[in-house]
């Protein structure tokens, strides 16, 4: 039985790698055509009859929560463009645009959604830059360094919080009563530079007095151009180590690597904002009813997500094609979390950490982030439905950490 899972793992890995064509296809299929839906319905006209019970229809839409006709009725005003053109990575931890895909909640809001596999974050970037992309789920790494160097790059929402870490050869945790990244002394380390996990693991390594470079008592970092390129060269011989993000950490565990750490089980580097929702900032400005409802559509995958596990697990599958424990244990394990919400605070607060470190310049990040988006959404889902814990919750957060 383990030989089996250990030959399903390799090939499930092999998939995500070198595969990523069928992942691709399957998220850029065009949305069924549903018509443009004004936010901003018209009150003083008869509400629709809608509802069918034994045959009978009755008069059920006056309130927006009654309304079964499967279009937002939120006064968020009229869209300025449906189609949304959305870019993500291989990751479980991009699940908010996946299950509002596929849970229809796109459509709900009268957009057009096609999402789109990415390599990396400086691909996203550019995406959004050339106006083939609207919405872009980025690092906030890369986030910031862009922002730090004049791409006009507006983050608005959030999509994921810690899920990354480094994972080792076992040959290299046998025999020593090293943890953490003290087991990297000595060692050839795969990364991304220009990534959360590369800023993540410098500053580990300057915590605990570590140098990078060559030599017996330093960690020599070699970088890859992505984490999918980082992931597999730990099958060759030079490279002893790497960077991970979700679900690359299961899968590494499955082959036979070891856990160096999980940044979620870091004291210096929990409840990291990670992957930002992030736009071009003239698109954003003239769109902003567009991107409200958008976002409605992500904080309702959101909601699905703490209530239907099962269903959750079956959208990621569609696009990151991996056995489904291992989505169950990097979306419900604890080691990230998928949040909508922008947490300017902790993004300000990761952006002087990185600054400090010399990974770029300082700049102002409050030109650069936009919470009204965010806030209106959510708003007006909670005018809906009022008593929703969830959203009530996203409230709280949103209160506390804006």
């Amino acid at each position: 039985m383990m030989n089996t899972k250990k030959i399903l793992a390799g090939i499930a890995a092999a998939a995500l790698l070198f595969s990523l064509t069928a992942c691709g296809n399957a998220a850029g299929e065009t949305a069924s055509e549903a018509p443009a839906q004004s936010a901003a319905a018209d009150t003083t006209s008869e509400p629709a009859d809608c509802c069918a019970n034994d045959g009978e229809t009755k008069d059920c839409c006056k309130e927006s929560s009654d309304c079964c006709s499967g279009t937002q009725t939120a006064s968020i005003g009229e869209l300025e463009k449906t189609t949304f053109e959305i870019g993500h990575l291989n990751s479980t931890a991009h699940l908010l645009v996946f299950v509002a895909k596929e849970e229809g909640y796109f459509e709900e809001e009268g957009l057009n959604a096609n999402l789109t596999l990415f390599s990396s974050a400086g691909e996203l970037a550019t995406g959004l830059e050339s106006g083939k992309l609207d919405v872009a789920l980025i690092g906030s790494v890369p986030t910031i360094t862009f922002q730090s160097q004049g791409h006009d790059l507006t983050v608005f929402g959030g999509a994921m919080s810690n899920g990354h870490g480094y994972v080792i050869k076992k040959e290299f945790t046998e025999n020593t009563d090293a943890k953490g990244v003290e087991l990297l002394k000595g060692r050839n380390v795969g990364s991304v530079k220009n990534s959360v996990q590369d800023a993540e693991l410098q500053i580990l390594l300057k915590n605990a007095g570590i140098e990078i470079g060559e030599g017996e008592d330093k960690v020599n970092i070699v970088y890859f151009d992505s984490q999918k390129d980082a992931y597999a060269a730990i099958a060759n011989a030079s490279i002893d180590a790497t960077s991970v993000y979700s679900p690359y950490a299961s899968l590494a565990q499955s082959q036979g690597y070891e856990i160096v750490y999980r940044c979620s089980e870091e004291p210096a580097l929990q409840n990291q904002p990670c992957c930002r929702q992030v736009a071009f900032t003239e698109n954003l400005n003239a769109a902003p009813n567009a991107f409200t409802a958008f976002e409605r559509a992500l904080i309702k995958a959101y909601k699905f997500s703490q209530e239907n596990e099962a269903g959750t697990i079956a959208d990621v599958k569609k696009y990151i094609d991996i056995d489904e424990e291992f989505i169950r244990t990097e979306v419900y394990g604890g080691y990230g979390t998928s949040n909508p919400d922008p947490d300017k605070q902790g993004t300000a607060a990761w952006k002087d950490s990185i600054v400090a470190l010399g990974y770029t310049e300082d700049y102002d990040i409050d030109s650069k982030y936009n919470t009204d988006i965010y806030k209106n959404a959510l708003a007006s889902l909670l005018s809906e439905n009022p008593d929703d814990k969830i959203y009530q919750e996203l409230q709280a957060h949103f209160d506390e950490f804006e």
